[in-house]
């Protein structure tokens, strides 16, 4: 999708584009980021839906439509988890999905989720495991070392698809931060009519939508949009000079400045609502840049995105020995039920196959 056009949704003063095939083109760049629901609700509410074409108007509403029963049925699951958490006396911070989007963007409909991530202390882990499990919910897989979340699924009547929940008990690989999540916890405030459920502080989730935009190296506009629609919401409440001296403190300020240097750099116009007070130069391309670029970016943000060498010598290490789970997601689920030394063996060949491939189109 152009970045013309998501910075049309935030400055509505242009006229919309009236060549069908633009439009054409639009589908399928919204279907491949997969963000019907903000496009729809930004077009709506800035009155410009009813100047865009009728089979885009059609095609926008039905898919906004889908997206909004969906996140309807998990809030409704997500409530049912909150209320238990509570009954059981656990501090639980509920992360992005339903209620991210009723806050941030004004509506449970304007921003399509999938699954439902809650924030834990760790001390409660086994608690909270056990309080899942009773809904219904098994385990999709057992913690990883060194990753700061666990997983659990539930089949639904009439869906191929699970309904999944993630435990967090930190928000970034404890290996390559100091990230003080009992920071988090303190600055969180307490939902209304509860105890035990409780809300990220507005600089906190900005911060938090930034390393998870990082972590995806922006490779979808759902995570520009995030960070776009918080900063015009808002503006008021956030201080990149207080956000980046806590980054700085939890060793995270490359990843974040990194991200929002990106952001910035796309969208210009976000100076006129919040100026970014430091920028970062990055090798960041859009995913249709293929090739040496292509490669130059991704070894920029996999290495060089850490404040101390050890951080980086640390991720540099996973990169070239991967454990099974990591080997499995990147050569995909038919590599799981090879031995370790052939999963190495295909994912060497196929990173090699990919080099070789990106410097002949250079050629």
């Amino acid at each position: 999708m152009s970045f013309n056009f998501v910075t049309a949704l935030y400055k509505s003063q242009a006229p919309m584009p009236l060549d069908d095939h633009y439009y054409h083109k639009l589908i399928r760049d919204i279907e491949h980021d997969g963000i019907h629901s903000q496009v729809y609700f930004l077009l709506k509410q800035n009155g410009m839906l009813t100047q865009t074409p009728t089979f885009f108007q059609t095609y926008i509403k039905e898919n906004y439509d889908k997206g909004l029963f969906q996140n309807l049925f998990i809030k409704n699951q997500t409530d049912i988890l909150l209320k238990r958490f509570e009954e059981h006396g656990m501090d639980v911070i509920p992360l992005k999905g339903v209620y991210f989007a009723e806050i941030y963007f004004g509506h449970i409909g304007a921003r399509a989720t999938s699954d439902i991530d809650l924030l834990i202390r760790f001390e409660d882990l086994n608690r909270a495991i056990e309080s899942v499990k009773t809904l219904g919910f098994s385990v999709e897989e057992e913690p990883i070392p060194g990753h700061f979340h666990c997983s659990f699924s539930k089949r639904l009547p009439h869906s191929p698809m699970p309904l999944v929940v993630e435990l967090h008990w930190g928000l970034i690989k404890e290996a390559t931060s100091k990230f003080d999540i009992n920071e988090i916890w303190s600055e969180s405030k307490t939902a209304s009519q509860y105890t035990y459920i409780r809300e990220l502080s507005h600089m906190h989730c900005f911060y938090m939508i930034c390393l998870h935009g990082w972590r995806h190296n922006l490779d979808s506009l759902k995570y520009f949009i995030d960070i776009i629609q918080m900063i015009h919401q808002y503006s008021d409440e956030l201080n990149y000079q207080k956000l980046f001296k806590m980054a700085e403190t939890h060793q995270t300020l490359k990843r974040l400045t990194r991200t929002l240097s990106i952001v910035y750099e796309q969208f210009p116009h976000l100076n006129n609502v919040l100026k970014l007070t430091f920028k970062r130069k990055t090798l960041w391309r859009h995913r249709n840049v293929k090739g040496l670029k292509q490669y130059m970016d991704f070894f920029d943000y996999q290495f060089f995105s850490y404040d101390t060498v050890k951080h980086s010598i640390i991720e540099i290490r996973h990169w070239i020995w991967p454990t099974k789970y990591e080997l499995s997601c990147e050569l995909g689920e038919i590599q799981q039920g090879s031995s370790i030394i052939k999963m190495y063996l295909s994912l060497y060949k196929k990173r090699i196959s990919g080099i070789f491939k990106s410097f002949s189109k250079q050629v």
